[in-house]
């Protein structure tokens, strides 16, 4: 979607923003976060526990893996749906969602 801001006088200012539409794709990372943050619960009991530091850090692999696997989902979701808007300013957009893609690499 492209947000118009008015600024009084002269021209408005474009910016370019995107709301992931797809409620499919929105209930799947959802999911995921909700699996990250239950994995995270028992990083934290683990940690309490003293449990050996291999465990530990497996898990926390873990939880990073599913964020960042539901950050990428959301990015690429969101590329598509770009793509296919026939209103947005999709160089900019896309350069934007590249830059967070990147941002997790």
């Amino acid at each position: 979607m492209i947000v118009t801001e008015g600024m009084g006088v002269g021209m408005p200012i474009t910016r370019t923003t995107h709301t992931l539409m797809d409620q499919d794709q929105v209930a799947a990372i959802a999911k995921r976060m909700k699996r990250a943050h239950g994995q995270m619960g028992a990083v934290i009991r683990m940690l309490e526990e003293g449990r050996s530091c291999e465990d530990i850090v497996t898990q926390m692999a873990a939880v990073g893996k599913a964020i960042n696997t539901a950050a990428f989902k959301l990015i690429s979701a969101s590329l598509k749906e770009c793509i296919e808007e026939a209103t947005i300013d999709r160089d900019v957009l896309t350069e934007k969602l590249q830059k967070l893609f990147l941002s997790l690499a």
